[in-house]
């Protein structure tokens, strides 16, 4: 029986490419600022630096090695089983209003083990917009 191995991601990602800028025109070939406001080209242009696009998709590339290394190691069930715990973790979801720490899915993901920018600074305590638990759950069920 003969195991076909895939071949691992690069570790050096390429970006997409430069793209190009299409503004929404109006009736005289001029961008209606007033009817689609103000846009910024800044998400539109191309990445700056050639590590910003490899590190903004980290997480995604590691975890694409991760399951081709687990692929040609133990087979094709083990990235599967992953890939399905991951699904049931992330659709776990507390009340509307109430902060969840998403332990689980950081736990499954790794990143349990590492301090982010977010950990820092992003205590719920220091939320500024913290509703009505019964209210929220009403908009949500579609009674308001």
């Amino acid at each position: 029986m003969a195991s076909t191995n895939i071949p691992y991601p690069t570790v050096r990602p390429t970006p997409d490419g430069s793209q190009e800028i299409k503004l929404t025109e109006g009736p005289y070939g001029v961008p209606d600022t007033m009817l689609h406001g103000l846009q910024s080209s800044k998400a539109k242009l191309g990445d700056v630096h050639p590590l910003e696009f490899s590190e903004r998709n980290w997480h995604e590339n590691k975890l694409k090695m991760d399951f081709a290394m687990l692929r040609n190691t133990q087979g094709i069930h083990m990235p599967l089983r992953l890939q399905m715990e991951r699904n049931v973790a992330v659709k776990i979801n507390r009340l509307p209003g109430m902060h969840s720490s998403n332990l689980m899915s950081d736990t499954l993901s790794g990143r349990d083990e590492m301090i982010d920018f977010e950990d820092v600074l992003n205590n719920p305590a220091d939320c500024e917009v913290i509703g009505d638990t019964h209210m929220i759950m009403d908009r949500k069920a579609g009674l308001l």
